[in-house]
């Protein structure tokens, strides 16, 4: 059987570097991806094959599946869009370009990427985008609102790709994890110091009392709910080698509860659930 490959981005850490080690071990020749040569070095030094992509970058896109494509003589089995990243901070006191850096990466970038694998899959007859969203894509919480509109958005393009890949031999595949242990928030905070003015806020006391503690907690003591990446792993596996893969997964209680309230509670009664966290 010929050895199947995937293209999986963000393998620095948390979810895609999970993912890539664990798919190698199951026989997937993986090609792991990291936005700084200095990760994709330690991962090429632990027998994975890794070089950059920055979704914030076309130019990086375009040399990744170029690379990716000389190596497998021009074909891909799987791509997993995994790589993203948040501004904490009030949707009033996030700046025009604020909003415009994240989409580039959360967004365009996974869109860009999908573009470019897309035709391969086509011409070879069969492949599988898997995109990484979040429970944050079917449900707001405050002070999350950069990150939120990116997954909102997202979750529909992926659901228009999937329908219009109805007639191909592509599976468009949605993950939406909860809480993960990963460093996500931690690097979250160099956004926030970046783009948010909360001194000036007219939300200051909010940012004080409850983002900021919980923003800068490094106590280590896990979310209500929080499991390790391999959840997401777990879930992964079954959407790329399963013989008809759900639309979507999933993963943890969080997102269970979001995706049965959404669709059964009323706006208002919705708002008020999240209002309590």
């Amino acid at each position: 059987m010929t050895q199947k490959s995937i293209l999986i981005t963000g393998c620095s850490s948390g979810i895609g570097y999970d993912a890539a080690r664990t798919l190698q071990t199951r026989g997937w020749r993986v090609f792991a991806t990291c936005r700084q040569e200095k990760d994709c070095e330690r991962l090429r030094g632990e027998g994975l094959e890794s070089f950059t992509l920055d979704y914030g970058d076309e130019a990086s896109i375009k040399a990744a599946v170029a690379q990716v494509l000389e190596r497998t003589g021009g074909t891909l089995d799987a791509l997993f869009n995994n790589g993203a990243y948040a501004i904490p901070g009030a949707v009033e006191d996030m700046p025009r370009d604020a909003l415009r850096a994240i989409f580039e990466t959360n967004v365009f970038g996974y869109h860009d990427l999908t573009n470019r694998i897309i035709p391969v899959m086509r011409a070879q007859g069969h492949g599988r985008i898997v995109n990484c969203s979040s429970v944050l894509g079917l449900a707001a919480a405050r002070f999350r609102g950069a990150y939120i509109a990116s997954k909102f958005a997202l979750e529909g393009l992926t659901d228009t790709l999937r329908l219009e890949m109805h007639d191909d031999p592509i599976q468009v595949i949605l993950i939406e994890p909860g809480p993960i242990t990963t460093l996500f928030r931690v690097n979250a905070r160099a956004q926030f110091e970046k783009w948010i003015d909360w001194q000036n806020s007219a939300q200051r006391t909010i940012y004080e009392n409850e983002l900021q503690p919980r923003l800068y907690d490094d106590s280590g003591k896990p979310d209500t709910f929080e499991l390790p990446s391999s959840a997401v792993t777990k879930k992964l596996t079954h959407a790329l080698e399963a013989k008809r893969p759900k639309p979507r997964y999933y993963v943890t209680v969080p997102t269970y509860l979001a995706g049965i309230m959404r669709r059964i509670l009323p706006t208002r009664a919705f708002d008020w659930v999240l209002l309590k966290g």
